[in-house]
C-alpha cells in the first residue's frame, strides 16, 4: 500500500494551492495503479486546531510533542507517508502562517541529543527511511519565490524528504481564487510532477 500525503497550507477554500496539488495527486495515483494500491490523504491546515511551537528545549520522546492537538495525526501520516505533497501560498516572501506552525512543530522529529544517544549528531533522527517529496508555491505576477521555497525545502530535509522538485504559480488576479484551474499549463505541469513522482516509487518498488 502506497500512501501519499498532500498538505495545503492555503487558508483559502477552493484555492490554486489546493487545485495544483490535487492535480498532482491524481497523476501520480493514476500511475501508480494498478501495480500498487494508493491511499491518498489531503490535510487543509487551516481546518485543523493547533497551536504554535512553545519551545520547550525538552525531547517530548516517545511522543512526538508535548502538546495533543490536531498535528497528532498529521504526525502519524507524515511518518506512514511514502510520497509527499506540500503546497503554500507565497505571504510576505515566505509560506503562510499555516505552513510555518506545521513546520516548527515537526522540530519534534530530530530532538536535541542531550543524552549524548548519537555521538555524531547534535539531533537524533526519528525518520527511519527516506521520500520522495514535491512542493508547489502560489503567489501574485510580481511574488518573490526563493523564502518560502527555502523554509520548504529546509522543513524536507529535516524529515528526510527528497526534494523532487517545485511548481511556482503566479496568479494573474490574486483578490480571485482559484485561477489554477482555467489555467491548463500549470496543470499540465502538476501532472507531469505526479509522473514523475510515481516513477520514483515504482522504480524503488522493483528494487525492494
Amino acid at each position: 500500500m502506497i500512501k501519499i500525503l498532500s498538505i495545503s497550507a492555503s487558508p483559502v477554500e477552493g484555492a490554486s494551492t489546493d487545485i495544483i496539488l490535487r492535480a498532482a495527486a491524481a497523476a501520480l495515483t493514476d500511475n501508480l495503479q494498478p501495480e500498487l494500491k494508493v491511499e491518498n490523504y489531503f490535510i487543509k491546515l487551516n481546518e485543523l486546531n493547533y497551536i504554535p511551537c512553545q519551545a520547550c528545549g525538552r525531547a517530548p520522546t516517545p511522543a512526538y510533542c508535548f502538546f495533543e492537538d490536531d498535528l497528532d495525526d498529521v504526525y502519524r501520516l507524515l511518518v506512514e507517508c511514502d510520497c509527499i505533497l506540500f503546497g503554500s501560498p507565497v505571504y510576505f516572501d515566505t509560506v503562510s502562517a499555516q505552513a510555518k506552525m506545521l513546520i516548527d512543530r515537526c522540530n519534534c522529529f530530530r530532538p536535541a541529543d542531550f543524552e549524548h544517544i548519537d555521538p555524531d549528531h547534535a539531533f537524533i533522527k526519528l525518520m527511519k527511511r527516506k521520500r520522495p517529496g514535491a512542493m508547489v508555491l502560489v503567489g501574485g505576477k510580481q511574488g518573490w519565490f526563493e523564502g518560502a521555497r527555502r523554509t520548504i525545502a529546509g522543513f524536507f530535509k529535516w524529515l528526510d524528504i527528497t526534494n523532487q522538485g517545485h511548481l511556482i504559480y503566479h496568479s494573474e488576479d490574486y483578490n480571485k481564487k482559484g485561477t489554477a484551474a482555467d489555467e491548463p499549463e500549470i496543470l499540465s505541469e502538476a501532472r507531469k510532477l505526479g509522473e514523475k513522482l510515481a516513477g520514483l516509487i515504482l522504480r524503488k518498488d522493483e528494487r525492494s
